[in-house]
Formats: structure tokens, sequence, C-alpha cells
């Protein structure tokens, strides 16, 4: 299903994506050759910036095993002028050769081209004397440091044009190439064609160069009925070139429809090009994808992607029924490339999952400069130790992508890994808060346990929802007393486990805080307090509180903070 939703999203990526047997590729460098004679005139710099440079529609790149195979009139150092920062020139000779040949392969298919005369004779010379000339260009000490880069490909380009051999139409065909059918059954699309004996690489951040979606390594066992390599499963030429285009389109620099968590790789995209489905791959990406700017507004960035994905669920956006959303995440093992997480579903369904998401995470939020914190880079950086997602453990950013895509109760890692947060650091704060209480709420969707409201609920009697607002309220008492708050060090995490060891001790002290503010101070906090102790039991302050009652304490503790800030007689802000 994968492969095949893949070869659907390239057929309806139009020109967004290169025609068959062609591809985008990023060339660094260009060899500057004489038309006439093809003596080697310069080195052409092609960089965009220190990591990219400009891409060029050129012959798709081949598979590549243990033995040299050359591209189609462009590829990196080792094969175009036989140099390399790892070996020594003979060591690097066979891969000139391969290379050598297919140039001369060319020339014989296109004598008259005069182009390719050029390219001809410029490799008529030895390789030692090439490099040697090349070495007195000024780009040298560039193009010798950066041969690990990604854009370090070279082809040619004739002095005084502007297109690169590598990119002449009229020196690619492919007639040739597609004549010979060998009637293989092409398990993507089910047809019999010609199958791709080695697959083509896609690399992902943290994979090799060489990491494959799919792929048969020679002699590892795998082999069946004869078979080698990609005939154990057959792909077409056609099937195989249109998945692994989309992939890598995918994967591009800039793309929108990818987002990155830690090791892991999600890409996203819709089966049709309609209004819903651009903005659903819009707005996931603005959610997921950390487009924030210095001039952007991201609050009401991710308030337009809330009304944009009830507008689809509610039909105001309409989508046909037929549409789908697909998501798969990968991530870098070795040679491979790995799928950790995939999901095929449909575009209204995967609407109404998010809305869901934003609903279960909304909480009341006081704050004057206002940030998301719905995307999965805030809720996973809320629960590390320095605030950044790609510390989160392994297996985290998985399985909160699967709750929020599949609409599944939250991890409850992520739940533990949040209250363990609060009780190093001893701050809520707005993400924790709201992941709590989000937790809390699917943990106990389908039983009678009251729900977390959005803001301060007067009404909810749970013990550790209570001990959690009347905590907040003795904290707000020192703070107008005495302009700080160190019962909060010294006694959160006792409140929130053994309310019963700790309360007595905080009361009093709240009366001797209460001594130093006004009259009407007084009987506000005392009012206040006396009606949250009422709703406690009759027994008192729990003895103990289970992990479910020590998130609602820091969700009661959260929402009775922003009441007291937000409150008529009290205008504090936070």
């Amino acid at each position: 299903m994968i492969l095949k939703a893949l070869y659907d999203y390239y057929h309806r990526s139009g020109d967004e994506v290169a025609p068959f047997g062609m591809e985008y590729k990023e060339i660094g460098f260009l060899i500057v050759i004489d038309g006439e004679t093809g003596e080697f005139l310069r080195f052409e710099d092609r960089r965009v910036d220190k990591k990219s440079a400009q891409q060029f529609l050129v012959r798709k790149s081949v598979g590549r095993s243990s033995s040299p195979v050359a591209n189609y009139l462009y590829d990196n150092s080792q094969y175009v002028f036989g140099y390399s920062d790892k070996g020594d020139m003979e060591s690097m000779r066979k891969y000139f050769d391969v290379f050598k040949a297919k140039i001369v392969e060319i020339h014989d298919r296109y004598p008259d081209n005069k182009a390719m005369n050029a390219v001809f004779s410029f490799y008529q010379q030895e390789p030692s004397d090439m490099i040697e000339r090349m070495k007195q260009d000024v780009l040298w000490s560039e193009i010798a440091k950066n041969l690990n880069k990604k854009y370090s490909t070279f082809s040619f380009l004739i002095k005084g044009e502007t297109e690169i051999i590598a990119s002449k139409k009229d020196l690619i065909d492919f007639t040739d190439d597609t004549d010979d059918r060998d009637g293989k059954l092409c398990l993507v699309l089910g047809k019999r064609d010609k199958a791709v004996e080695v697959t083509t690489a896609t690399m992902i951040p943290g994979s090799q160069a060489t990491a494959k979606l799919v792929a048969f390594q020679v002699n590892s066992g795998y082999d069946s009925y004869g078979k080698s390599k990609g005939y154990n499963a057959p792909i077409s030429e056609e099937a195989e070139f249109a998945y692994t285009t989309a992939l890598n389109h995918l994967l591009r620099s800039g793309s929108h429809n990818k987002f990155l968590v830690g090791s892991r790789t999600y890409l996203f995209w819709a089966s049709s090009n309609s209004e819903a489905s651009k903005a659903t791959e819009d707005c996931l990406f603005a959610l997921f994808g950390r487009t924030e700017t210095e001039n952007d507004d991201p609050n009401r960035r991710i308030e337009l992607v809330h009304r944009t994905f009830k507008a689809i669920y509610n039909g105001t956006l309409p989508t046909d029924k037929e549409d789908q959303f697909y998501i798969l995440g990968l991530a870098p093992n070795a040679a491979r490339i790995a799928v950790v997480y995939w999901n095929e579903i449909p575009l209204r369904e995967f609407a109404r999952l998010i809305s869901k998401h934003f609903e279960d995470m909304e909480i009341v939020d006081t704050r004057k400069d206002k940030k998301p914190y719905v995307g999965l880079h805030s809720i996973l950086g809320s629960v590390t130790l320095g605030g950044k997602s790609s510390d989160a453990t392994p297996n985290l950013p998985d399985a909160v992508v699967k709750s929020i895509f599949q609409g599944l109760p939250y991890p409850i890692s992520l739940y533990q890994s949040c209250l363990r947060r609060i009780r190093a650091e001893q701050t809520v704060g707005i993400v924790r808060a709201a992941i709590l209480k989000a937790c809390l709420n699917r943990q106990n969707e389908n039983n009678n346990t009251q729900k977390i409201n959005i803001m301060l609920d007067k009404e909810n009697k749970n013990q550790g929802y209570l001990c959690g607002r009347l905590f907040a309220v003795l904290e707000k008492i020192q703070e107008d007393a005495n302009g700080i708050h160190t019962i909060r060090e010294r006694y959160m995490n006792s409140a929130s486990s053994t309310p019963a060891t700790v309360f007595a001790t905080l009361l009093n002290l709240s009366l001797h805080h209460l001594e130093k503010l006004n009259n009407g101070g007084q009987v506000r906090y005392e009012k206040l307090k006396q009606e949250i102790i009422s709703k406690l039991d009759a027994d008192g302050f729990p003895t103990h509180l289970d992990l479910q009652a020590q998130g609602r304490f820091f969700v009661g503790y959260y929402h009775q903070r922003q009441d007291l800030f937000t409150s008529k007689e009290n205008k504090v802000t936070e």
C-alpha cells in the first residue's frame, strides 16, 4: 500500500516532479570546456549555500551495489576525473574508467552532436594530467574540502552555453532501455513489465547515502527459487521510478510535506489535489513543521489551522468521500530505511482526529505573549530536561504521533514524563497542564470519571484537584504577603503525593501570611480557602494520591492560579 500510495502521489504531482527516467539533481560544480577542443577552461560554482546547490533536470541516477556504475553525463569526483581524498589515483582508476566508457558509449550513439564531441575530446587525456590542470583552478581548494557534501556532483558546460551537458534533451533517449521487456509481474501495479534489478537509494536524515526503502542484498539468505536482487519481489521500472521520485520529492529540502522529530522523519500527503486536500497538507505542516518566522504570528497561524480542520470535518470545506490522507514515518537503520509508522485514513476522519487533539489540549491561557502549545515539538519539549523535542526518549515521538493521528489515548509515558519534569522543576506551565488534562480525559473517556474542564471548575470535587487548588491559593497568599513563593519549592512535591503530611503546616503558615494583607485581602483569601476545604472529604486531606490524582492536583493548581490572576478583584498578571 505504501508504494502504491507514493506511485499515485507522483502522478498527481504533475510538473512538480521529474518526468519518467529523469530527476532533479543538485550539481555543485560544473566543468567548463571549450566547444571545439574539449580543453578544460575552469570550474564554475553552482552552490546556493553551504548545504545545497542548484538543481538540474538530469537522467535518473543509477542504483549502485558493489561494482562501479556510472551516471549519465554527471557524477562525483571519483567517476568524472578519478579523484578522491580517501585513496590514491590507482584505486580511483576503476571508477574513472567506467565513467569514461559511458562517455564513449554516448558519443558512439550521438557522433554528430557537437557538445558530446567536446566531452569526448576532454577524455582523450590521462586522468593525472586532467587533475593537475584542475588543481590550478581557483575553485580547487573549495572542491577538495567539500567532496563529501551532497552537492559535490560534477557535470559539463560548453563555454558560451547556458544548458549543462547532462540536461540536453537531444542526448537523452529511453527507447533502447524499454524495448526489451522481461514480462515480470509488478507487485505494485499488478501488470507485467520490465523489472528493476537494483532500486534507487533514498537518503533521509541520519541514514547513509545508499539507504533504500526497498532492497534485497545479494546472497543474504533472502534469495528464493533461483532469483536474485530485485527479482525476488519484482517492481516495474515505471513503478520504481514513480515511488522513488515521489519519496525524494517529499523529502526534498524545503518540503512542506514532512516534519522531523529526533531521528524520525514523517511524510504526509493527500490522495487528490482538491482544495481540502491541499489545505490539510498545508495545515499539518504549519502545526508540526515549525514554520515560525520573526514576523510571523504563530498563535494566529495555529488558530487558522484549527478552523481549517474543523471546516473540513463539519463539511464547510467539502471533501470527496474517496479522499484519503497518508502519513509515513521513517527512521535510519544501517543501509536500509525502516518504516516506523504508516497510516491511511479518510481525509474527513483525519480532520476530526486533529480537531479532537486541539480540543483535548485546550486549556485556559492568560499569557500576554501567546504561543502555540498543541504542536508535537511543544509537547515533547515540555517533558524533556533541556526543553528540546529531539531529546525525548526514542519511542515517545512515535507513540504521541500515533495517539494524535489515530485518536488513541495519549501514551502513559508522556503523562509520567510530564509529572517527573513538574516535580523536578516545580513548574506547571500551560503546556504541561494541557498534557495532563488531555492524557487524563482520553484515558477516562469511556468511564464515569469526571472530565477536566478547560478552566477552573468549582464543582469538581476530585480530592487531588481540590488539593491543587488549595495549594495555589496558599502560594498566592505568600506571594502577596512577602513577594516570594518558597512553599512551591519546599512543599509542592509532598503536597501533590501525600497531602495529609504537609497541608496542616501550610495552613498554619498562611495565617501568618494573611496578617500582612489588608482586610479586603484577608477576607477574600479566607473565604476562598474555606470554599475549597469544605469540598474535601470529612476525613480530611488524603494520605496518598495515586498517579491520576497527582495529575489532577497539578491541573487544579494551574486552573486556580490562572483564575487568581484574571479575577476582577485581583488584577495581577503572570
